[in-house]
């Protein structure tokens, strides 16, 4: 991406008429094919015109075939998923790592839409020239029903600036089919550099680059006061209630910039909740604050405690054959948890955690 960007760029998209009828309404973009051969092997020129000028990009047969594109306001991303059979877990519906990784992807070709750079997480042309990569800081998401097995999600996702230490992109999440929202999601990000391991405040050289893409005014996906996504997360007092210990990273658990992927701190999470809670209720809410990065050859505890809320009851035990310590339990049957990930070898954090259940309707 060019330090001066004139115009925005509609990602190219190839979708049946049924998920976008209004395609056909699409103005000011005309494709130009770069030979006379007509399939889809053949790379294309996209030109679109908005107010301030035409802007050519070549597509790929991956950009062709995406069901994604450019909002109308030029300033966020939709892009639509069929969930498949391997994201989906026992009860048919997608799990909450599927989710985040949509989310990731629609953050990436979001990113690449608009010219960034397709060999990392959207890192602008300065920060690729000073070693630097974007890194998540915090994630929070709220699911409201989850989509089953060969439903259609649809994902808007859109980024801003978030003080002088990063940025914040936010999602929106519908069922495809009735327009429904179905979910909610929040996440922050601050730069870090490749070399030094280290974290980097955002220079006004970087924030220009990337500003233009961002809207003029801010927009959250979570607007009302005092919403979940802006509660704190205390550290988990040792030891936690239920924890499961020696887990180690795959080769497959690492992403394009060398460390673990934040998805699979949320899986890491999960695996310390107890299987009573797993089996009667169903994940309402999750957010991780990442507090140091981990690498392929760290093992990792996982610790969970029962949390308190206000209006609550205390419980002796949850509903299950193992029992647990004293918790927290609302009218409407729902629990929540505090979370930790830390080093096994010295106890150092990785990740705090929080999640909220709720009781699974009877079948």
């Amino acid at each position: 991406m060019m330090l001066k960007i004139q115009s925005l760029t509609q990602c190219g998209l190839w979708v049946p008429p049924k998920f976008h009828p209004k395609i056909e309404n699409r103005q000011n973009v005309s494709i130009v094919r770069t030979s006379k051969r007509q399939d889809l092997s053949m790379p294309v020129t996209i030109k679109e015109v908005n107010n301030n000028g035409v802007t050519p990009v070549s597509r790929n047969l991956a950009d062709k075939l995406r069901l994604g594109s450019m909002c109308e306001d030029g300033l966020s991303y939709k892009e639509s998923y069929i969930i498949r059979s391997y994201e989906v877990g026992v009860n048919k519906t997608a799990t909450i790592e599927t989710i985040a990784n949509l989310m990731q992807e629609v953050g990436c070709n979001h990113a690449q839409g608009v010219g960034f750079s397709t060999d990392g997480f959207a890192t602008t042309p300065t920060m690729r020239e000073l070693h630097l990569i974007w890194v998540t800081a915090r994630m929070h998401i709220e699911i409201y029903r989850y989509p089953a097995w060969s439903d259609v999600l649809e994902i808007e996702t859109w980024c801003q600036a978030e003080g002088k230490i990063g940025t914040r992109r936010d999602f929106i999440m519908k069922d495809y089919a009735n327009g429904e929202v179905i979910g909610r999601a929040t996440s922050k990000w601050v730069m870090m550099n490749m070399d030094t391991r280290k974290l980097e405040r955002v220079s006004p050289q970087v924030a220009e680059e990337y500003l233009v893409f961002c809207p003029r005014e801010p927009r959250l996906s979570f607007p009302e006061p005092n919403n979940k996504s802006l509660r704190k997360i205390p550290k988990l007092a040792d030891p936690g209630h239920y924890s499961k210990s020696g887990l180690v990273p795959r080769r497959a658990d690492l992403d394009m910039n060398q460390h673990v992927n934040n998805v699979t701190y949320i899986g890491w999470l999960l695996e310390s909740t107890p299987q009573e809670i797993i089996d009667t209720h169903e994940l309402r809410s999750i957010t991780l604050d990442y507090r140091r990065e981990c690498q392929q050859d760290d093992v990792v505890d996982s610790l969970t405690t029962l949390e308190a809320t206000n209006g609550t009851e205390s419980i002796s035990q949850l509903n299950g054959t193992n029992g647990a310590p004293a918790g927290a339990k609302n009218e409407d049957e729902s629990v929540q948890f505090l979370h930790l990930l830390r080093l096994s070898k010295d106890g150092s954090e990785i990740n705090r955690g929080r999640t909220e259940w709720v009781r699974k309707p009877l079948s």
